[in-house]
């Protein structure tokens, strides 16, 4: 473990450098916006934004890379991403902060392929699982630390974004300056949605409808925060509270997950998701046994909301592939995060127009109302076919949504490598 550290700590210290960065602008969207006086749904669109540039990052970052190499392709979209997250307080405008954020969605996912294809190559077969949770690791405890940076300064100013920026543009210091080889990318084609539906209806639904609670969270948090009411700091401790239950929550769940049918633990993981948003919309007025403090259940709700939908992820990947041929896993796996980019684009959309409508609990409604519907379809599935022996299915690999393809297409074949070993 240490001799593998030691051969990519550049490459993971970069990482953490660029989480930092991009998760400060993405509570700073929430913070700046309500400032700025943007509605609800104003904000939704300026969230889906940039998971429409990451969607679209996935799809011709590659191409990109293949042409002009991995260090141009590095230094050109991180350079556009520090000026980018200048540019936001120099026009304060919905649709120019849009456009800046399809800018920055597009960039980072060409940036975490180039950063995943390094670290694969970077890795042998026997070290690759560990690789993989520790880039994990260090992609969430790079979200969770920029929370706490939020606290330094004010995001009425200019010195928040600047801040972001400055961390953004060192991150690629010791990325480009590490002695690893630039790796060849080559990314399968992801399959149709009709193949992929074919393949895990499940999988399917269950990952789509998953981009939509994914992207409201990470999106719309900092957005609901502000229009109850909440402070600067407590908006970043929310924030921090979503991605803090995801980090511990993914052990227990993938350790059940590898024991029983994968289908019942994305049920009783989806109702507990449902259940969490319940406890977040009674915040609103919450009866004097809950707590005096209405911050103190919306804190509970956002880690154990936060706590089941990163770990849903992992589960939704792992169990679809479970189900394909080891030759169709990277087709399926491009197919699948393909699915869930079309969610996270919808999603905030959603939550936005709910909040502008019924107000801003309206938060909680969406996201437990979509926990739901998995987990009414996951019965649904569990009644329409037979399950698969716990022991034919492959590991479970703690994936983070934020990843690209290049990784996902890795864990999952290392996943089946592995179980296909043992």
């Amino acid at each position: 473990m240490i001799n593998m550290l030691a051969s990519v700590w550049a490459l993971l210290a970069g990482v953490v450098l660029i989480m930092l960065g991009n998760g400060m602008h993405f509570t700073l969207m929430g913070l700046r916006g309500g400032m700025e006086g943007f509605s609800s749904a104003e904000l939704s669109i300026i969230t889906s934004g940039y998971f429409l540039g990451f969607l679209s990052g996935a799809r011709f970052s590659p191409i990109l890379i293949q042409r002009v190499g991995h260090v141009r392709v590095f230094a050109a979209l991180g350079s556009f991403i520090s000026a980018a997250l200048i540019a936001f307080t120099l026009w304060a405008e919905p649709w120019t902060w849009t456009i800046l954020r399809v800018v920055i969605g597009f960039c980072m996912s060409g940036i975490y392929v180039v950063a995943e294809s390094w670290l694969n190559n970077a890795t042998s077969n026997e070290n690759r699982g560990k690789m993989l949770s520790a880039y994990m690791l260090a992609q969430t405890l790079g979200i969770i630390g920029a929370q706490g940076l939020l606290t330094l300064g004010d995001a009425g100013n200019a010195a928040l974004f600047i801040g972001a920026s400055i961390l953004v543009s060192i991150s690629f210091a010791p990325i480009l300056l590490s002695i690893q080889p630039a790796p060849m990318v080559d990314v399968a084609k992801p399959c149709g949605l009709k193949d992929l539906f074919t393949a895990s209806p499940l999988g399917t639904v269950g990952i789509f409808l998953l981009g939509s609670i994914y992207a409201s969270q990470s999106g719309m948090g900092a957005v609901f925060g502000s229009e109850i009411g909440l402070s600067a700091n407590q908006i970043a401790l929310f924030v921090a509270m979503l991605f803090g239950g995801a980090m511990l929550m993914q052990v227990p769940i993938g350790w059940l997950s590898d024991r029983i049918d994968r289908r019942k633990v994305i049920c009783g993981t989806a109702f507990l998701g449902a259940a969490a948003c319940g406890l977040g919309w009674i915040a609103q007025s919450p009866p004097a046994w809950l707590s005096l403090d209405p911050a103190v259940p919306i804190m509970a709700a956002a880690f154990l909301a936060g706590g089941m939908t990163t770990p849903l992820y992992a589960l939704f990947l792992a169990y679809t592939n479970d189900n394909v041929p080891v030759a169709d896993m990277p087709a399926i796996s491009g197919g699948l995060v393909f699915t869930f980019g079309l969610g996270a684009i919808l999603g905030p959309l959603a939550a936005g127009l709910a909040m502008d409508v019924l107000g801003p609990f309206a938060f909680w409604i969406v996201l437990g109302g979509t926990f739901l519907a998995i987990t009414v379809y996951a019965l649904y599935r569990m009644s329409q076919s037979e399950a698969t022996p716990a022991s034919e299915t492959d590991a479970y690999v703690n994936l983070v949504p934020t990843t690209s393809i290049v990784a996902v297409e890795d864990a999952t074949t290392w996943a089946a490598e592995n179980a296909e070993a043992e």
